[in-house]
């Protein structure tokens, strides 16, 4: 199917923009990759103190024979997205080794969990840990003995990190390798219905504690559709993955054999073998586009938005608010995934997953097909399934038809006609807003403003029964600058039982939302920040404020703001506690939400 002419057209916007910043990274890549494996330009000594503990692989090693895979890892049993991962380096070693390879752990880099970190002190680190986690893979990785990169890592900041820093050493092969999700549990809508009765005093701790327990339950990834489920999707439309390797639960013998036959994947594609395959060729625009038209056809994540510009930079592409915009205009949105919808993960992997999608998007031009992958060339590899054959991974094409059109459908069919995320622009700035799970009626907002600048201070005025009335609740000074951008998901609750009263209520921040909230019409990103002199900081109580989604707009109706003066918020306490004092050069010199909030690229 010829390429779809709005999927050229963004493609050739964004290749045309980053023609300077792109050219510039392929001058660097090749020329590192022309110098050949790394190991050769070590001395001996050099050598001698990387191979010192490795026992029976150092005469592999030394002889440079063999392909060495750097492991850089995310595990912590902490997250139970990463708990797995304690297994993967002597599964990865021992299926090195029987391919005649090497492997070595090349560095750990920090996971954070945003759900143990929501609502607390914390989570003013989350957002900027992305970019630690860059500098951290780098450190492990510059030791320069690795022919190809194996990077474990699953959640919400960690995979866009891993991936900045991928880019970065964009010279050698890169293979991710996720974790999968947890069982099905709880189910998410039953637990967002006691968390609700919990913000309104129906119910107590013990029951809302008993109902999280049975939701979040067992290794692997949160089973809604959040960021962390939303990345591996990522990973596997961008060509990082092995076909079908995203949703395949943890502990299960075809997790393990994807873990073999990755690992074999991994020493296959070094500059020793006859398919190198260095990231740099991997990661283009087409690449990013395709993330992108994923990201739209299942109602991914807000965060991906923050994280693909950054993404994308460190591979010299210059992502904008106005792709992301317009390739959700002729996207469908094929899925059906809470908070989207009442299925979970293993529901729509089980329903045909993201083999059937690629296949149904393929078909209609929507998505490049003759991109690099990790497995081959071109994205109709991944319309495959993976199946166990004697122990080892065997792929077969996929069954080409939905299995549960409730949860998942064919492009020519689906939920809605676009992908419904909108980049909003006005005369208070711009943002974003997420519209899969949001009613239709509910997609234009225009009510009175009450302006916050914490989530606490919205929750107590919520329990003093201060919203009566439609409102637009404002919430400022929650920006990277500001705070680090913490996600307000503690919010979700309380603007979901004003709107279940009758109110039309909506949120608009320079903050962030969870990638998993949903029915509450929500304008986010807004930038220029109020710390950053941003419009937002001028709205004043009273104001009246519209968002409309349909128009992509979100301004104050009647009100010269180059007449207000700015408000000011006393941000002195948010530089101390729980680490917070480390990461002051952090807020000082993070870019703009709408370029990625960057700060190392």
């Amino acid at each position: 199917m010829p390429l779809h002419p709005k999927i050229a057209q963004v493609t050739d916007r964004i290749r045309a923009r980053s023609e300077q910043t792109r050219g510039k990274y392929l001058d660097t890549m090749t020329r590192a990759a022309a110098e050949g494996p790394r190991r050769s330009h070590l001395t001996c000594g050099n050598q001698a103190h990387a191979y010192a503990a490795m026992g029976d692989d150092k005469d592999a090693l030394t002889e440079a024979r063999a392909p060495n895979v750097g492991i850089i890892t995310a595990y912590n049993d902490m997250l139970s997205a990463h708990q797995p991962f304690e297994r993967y380096p002597d599964l990865i070693r021992t299926a090195a080794r029987a391919a005649g390879g090497t492997a070595q752990v090349a560095g750990g880099v920090p996971a954070m969990c945003d759900g143990v970190t929501q609502g607390q002190t914390g989570m003013e680190l989350s957002l900027f840990s992305r970019d630690v986690i860059a500098l951290s893979a780098a450190v492990g990785l510059s030791h320069n003995v690795f022919d190809s990169a194996i990077y474990l890592g699953v959640c919400d900041k960690i995979v866009p990190g891993l991936v900045m820093a991928a880019a970065t050493f964009g010279y050698i092969p890169s293979l991710f390798m996720p974790a999968g999700p947890m069982v099905s549990g709880l189910p998410n809508d039953e637990k967002a219905k006691v968390r609700q009765q919990f913000a309104t005093g129906e119910v107590g701790r013990d029951e809302l504690m008993a109902a999280e327990m049975a939701s979040y339950h067992g290794p692997g990834t949160c089973t809604f559709y959040g960021t962390a489920n939303s990345n591996q999707m990522l990973m596997e439309f961008m060509g990082l993955h092995l076909p079908g390797a995203s949703f395949v639960n943890p502990g299960t013998p075809l997790r393990d054999a994807l873990t073999t036959a990755g690992t074999e994947r991994a020493l296959e594609i070094t500059a020793l073998g006859n398919d190198f395959r260095p990231v740099y060729e991997i990661l283009d625009e087409r690449a990013f586009v395709n993330g992108i038209v994923g990201l739209m056809a299942t109602g991914g994540s807000t965060n991906l938005v923050l994280h693909l510009p950054a993404m994308a930079k460190a591979a010299g592409v210059i992502l904008d608010l106005e792709d992301f915009s317009d390739l959700s205009e002729v996207t469908p949105l094929m899925a059906k995934v809470y908070p989207n919808g009442l299925a979970d993960v293993n529901h729509f992997h089980a329903a045909g997953g993201l083999g059937y999608m690629i296949g149904e998007l393929l078909k209609d031009g929507l998505l490049h097909d003759d991109t690099k992958t990790v497995a081959g060339d071109g994205l109709e590899l991944y319309t495959q399934e993976p199946k166990l054959k004697d122990g080892r991974v065997s792929y077969a094409p996929g069954s080409g038809k939905t299995l549960n059109d409730k949860i998942l459908r064919p492009s020519s069919d689906p939920f809605h006609k676009t992908g419904g995320l909108t980049q909003l622009v006005g005369n208070l700035g711009r943002g974003v807003i997420k519209t899969s799970a949001v009613a239709e009626e509910r997609h234009i907002v225009e009510a009175p403003a009450r302006v916050f600048h914490t989530q606490d201070a919205v929750k107590e005025a919520f329990k003093a029964g201060e919203f009566t009335t439609d409102t637009i609740i404002v919430v400022r000074f929650q920006g990277p600058k500001s705070n680090g951008m913490p996600e307000l998901h503690g919010l979700t609750p309380t603007l979901a039982v004003l709107q279940d009263r009758g109110l039309k209520v909506a949120l608009v921040t320079d903050g962030r939302m969870s990638g998993a909230s949903g029915k509450v019409p929500s304008a986010i990103h807004v930038c220029p920040e109020a710390a950053d002199d941003g419009p937002i900081a001028k709205l004043r109580d009273g104001d009246v404020v519209r968002l409309d989604a349909t128009t992509g707009s979100i301004d104050v109706l009647g009100v010269d703001l180059d007449t207000r003066t700015l408000a000011t918020a006393d941000l002195t306490g948010n530089g101390n506690g729980v680490g917070r004092e480390l990461f002051e050069v952090f807020r000082q010199s993070v870019g703009l939400a709408a370029d990625g909030a960057g700060v190392v690229v």
